[in-house]
């Protein structure tokens, strides 16, 4: 059954409850990494999230879908039951050698630095085909960008790149930040009319993970 069709905003009610199982700590080499798998461990957490996202898609309208297609690796956790549930196709994107008879995106930069680039088999999209792009969270854009630009080269129509985080801060930082721009990556790339939406945002992630004795950052790209 389809999550009632009301309207979810970002930050709002059910989203901050859900942040509060989104612990951040220092992974990478960067200081806030947001975790997941904090609420993956919470079956009625997770459910709420899908029911959310649900409801976002299964109206009709300017969100009507043909098929998600999901990012290596936690796209590959979200899509799945949502595509389930709304009855729709869902498309692997990943990282290059995984699949045959695909297609591959130029490489890309992400907050961790330069990554090669994504593939999709030719045969998943077909011209005019609706994909909603899903991915745990989207901060400076590199990686939707690419998926981005292989849906379209295939023909197909993105309708929106839905994430659980959007890092707000790399929207559109001012100029002398330091930060990369996800505005001005999407117009170098042509794809700028393509609408990013996420439901929780830095801005009510605010608990911090307590690491045990002995930590160590040990993820690549740091």
């Amino acid at each position: 059954m389809h999550a009632s069709k009301r309207t979810y905003e970002q930050d709002g009610d059910e989203a901050r409850e859900i942040a509060k199982h989104l612990p951040y700590y220092p992974f990478k080499g960067i200081s806030k990494f947001y975790d997941i798998g904090g609420f993956l461990a919470k079956p009625d957490i997770f459910q709420e999230i899908v029911d959310i996202f649900v409801a976002r898609y299964s109206g009709g309208g300017d969100h009507a879908i043909d098929s998600i297609a999901g990012l290596d690796a936690r796209g590959f956790v979200l899509g799945p039951p949502i595509a389930l549930a709304l009855r729709v196709p869902f498309i692997m994107i990943r990282k290059e050698g995984k699949m045959p008879n695909t297609i591959s995106s130029s490489e890309y930069d992400t907050e961790y630095g330069k990554r090669s680039g994504l593939t999709v088999q030719r045969d998943r999209i077909k011209e005019g085909d609706r994909v909603l792009i899903i991915d745990d969270l989207v901060a400076t854009g590199g990686t939707l960008g690419s998926a981005i630009t292989l849906v379209h080269a295939l023909g197909g129509y993105v309708v929106e790149c839905a994430c659980v985080v959007e890092l707000k801060m790399f929207i559109d930082p001012p100029e002398g930040s330091g930060l990369p721009s996800r505005k001005k990556l999407f117009e170098s790339r042509g794809i700028s009319h393509v609408p990013v939406w996420g439901l929780i945002s830095e801005d009510v992630l605010t608990v911090e993970a307590a690491l045990p004795e002995g930590y160590v950052d040990d993820g690549e790209g740091h």
